[in-house]
């Protein structure tokens, strides 16, 4: 999964864009790259899922009798989804922490 998109989310960092918005116009860091940046974390993380479901169903069927293949694949998808769910929990931080914000 590549992160290296998201580096620097921080409340720090969101306080520091919505301090500069007004002289900011364009940046390599732009809410554009970030968002984007969050989508393709998710369809990974999705992709990752399906790909445990699917494992799941294979062994359940006796297509598959590896367990070893099936415990990988339940993992990753769990650490893709607490992944997710951490950086979900940073940009909500993030969103409270501006809306605080005195103007």
């Amino acid at each position: 999964m590549d992160i290296s998109a998201l580096n620097g989310i921080s409340t720090d960092f969101w306080g520091n864009k919505a301090a500069n918005v007004s002289t900011e116009k364009t940046s390599e860091n732009s809410f554009d790259r970030i968002l984007d940046a969050a989508m393709n974390m998710l369809q990974e993380t999705n992709a990752y899922e399906n790909a445990a479901e699917s494992a799941e169903i294979q062994y359940a069927l006796g297509e598959s009798v590896n367990t070893h293949d099936l415990q990988i694949a339940q993992q990753k998808a769990n650490i893709a989804l607490q992944y997710t769910v951490a950086v979900k929990d940073g940009v909500l931080e993030a969103y409270k922490t501006i809306m605080n914000m005195q103007i």
